[in-house]
């Protein structure tokens, strides 16, 4: 589970965290799936308990994640200054986030994937994923490169994380 969870933060996090930090995460997080009980204990300062919809140790993955690797909002056009925040003044974008504001869902998140895309052609651009069970937000999504995107899905699926292409995922549910 270790090495898998290592792996997933690692292309989800995409330069954006060390591999000190990716290891702390995947140590912790692998910890408390093997015995969430043990982990809480060792841990009091963690906000979790039963009732909450994914297990601790995903608990854990989600809630150390820096936010320029998790983006979390209730908008497009807050999800995608997020986005544009984390990459810096010195990337350019074709788009800006207001002009997302009075958008359909579908065509927000269309353009902002398009946008996506076009940037690190090398890695196959990128790609919006869902990331996880919602929790408090409308929008929870990680970027990954396009050439690595079918690799964490699979890792996504082995350690039991829900992950789905975000514009898919969202013409599935509007039934597009």
């Amino acid at each position: 589970m270790k090495a898998a969870l290592v792996e997933l933060i690692s292309k989800i996090s995409a330069g954006c965290m060390s591999d000190d930090e990716i290891l702390k995460v995947a140590d912790e997080a692998s910890q408390a799936y093997a015995n969430p009980e043990a982990f809480l204990t060792a841990n009091p300062d963690i906000n979790y308990d039963d009732t909450f919809p994914i297990p601790l140790g995903e608990w854990v993955v989600v809630g150390s994640l820096p936010e320029t690797v998790l983006f979390q909002a209730d908008t497009y056009m807050d999800l995608f200054a997020q986005i544009v925040a984390s990459f810096g003044p010195g990337v350019d974008f074709n788009i800006k986030p207001k002009q997302l504001a009075k958008t359909e869902a579908l065509t927000a998140l269309n353009r902002i994937q398009v946008q996506m895309s076009s940037m690190n052609k090398e890695n196959g651009g990128y790609v919006l994923m869902n990331f996880s069970q919602l929790l408090d937000d409308e929008q929870q999504v990680v970027l990954v490169y396009g050439n690595d995107m079918p690799r964490v899905l699979e890792l996504c699926a082995e350690v039991g994380i829900a992950a789905a292409p975000s514009l898919e995922a969202l013409k599935v549910a509007i039934h597009v």
